[in-house]
């Protein structure tokens, strides 16, 4: 073997002794940050990995605010014939290991955040809320699970899917029924008057890690992202 042949062998061989030299992190969920390797990951960039390590977090985020919303909401996953909250969670986000393949992701994400705030709307309101927001965040990853050097994401959308998320935790904090309360319960304030704002804070770490993932792609692109509100008063949703 020529030493020109011989190359990509040794390649590869250091990055292997490179991926098991450094110690695994430990999380405080109990995970670990070892994996195993794949060939693919040789066509992987830095920036491809950050924008898994992202979407990873926007969907653990999604799937967090759903199970609590359902736990505030119980009334809601019984329409949908679960049998609690969990299973109504696991429902809505099992499509995700077969995503390219799931007829779900063809929904009209904008149709069924509007669902969700509608008075005479019969279904599961979560169903419609969280499914709304799970397209419409993986629209904004070109609907990928994994990305390597050549796949292109649009810091645009990311930036879009942030803002169009903000007006969805605006209307969750304000639609109200004719005698009004509140259509899905949230944020409150328990019989000690102690604030629980945690739906707020997971929103906001949702928003935040689109936001920032937006800056990373608008830099490596040098394509500039232009800024744009949500008409709160129709729900015009941003484009994705």
């Amino acid at each position: 073997m020529n030493r020109f042949a011989a190359l990509p062998a040794c390649l590869l061989t250091a990055f292997l002794l490179a991926a098991c030299s450094s110690p695994a992190i430990q999380r405080k969920d109990g995970s670990s940050s070892v994996r195993s390797f794949s060939l693919r990951d040789l066509a992987k960039g830095n920036v491809d990995s950050v924008i898994e390590i992202h979407q990873q977090a926007a969907l653990a985020s999604l799937r967090t605010l759903t199970l609590k919303l359902y736990r505030r909401n119980p009334g809601e996953w019984r329409k949908s014939g679960q049998v609690s909250a969990e299973t109504a969670t696991d429902a809505l986000f099992s499509p995700l290991s077969h995503w390219q393949l799931s007829s779900l992701r063809r929904i009209d994400w904008q149709t069924s955040l509007r669902d969700a705030w509608r008075e005479d709307y019969p279904g599961d309101r979560v169903k419609a809320l969280m499914h709304g927001l799970l397209v419409m965040h993986m629209a904004a990853f070109d609907h990928r699970t994994e990305f390597y050097l050549l796949s292109d994401v649009d810091a645009q959308k990311l930036y879009n899917a942030a803002r169009n998320t903000e007006a969805v935790v605006w209307k969750l904090g304000t639609a109200r029924n004719a005698q009004g309360a509140p259509l899905l319960l949230s944020n409150g304030i328990d019989e000690h008057g102690v604030s629980n704002l945690s739906f707020e804070r997971e929103f906001g770490k949702l928003i935040g890690n689109q936001d920032t993932l937006a800056r990373i792609i608008e830099d490596k692109s040098n394509r500039a992202i232009r800024f744009g509100f949500v008409n709160l008063a129709s729900m015009v949703f941003l484009p994705v």
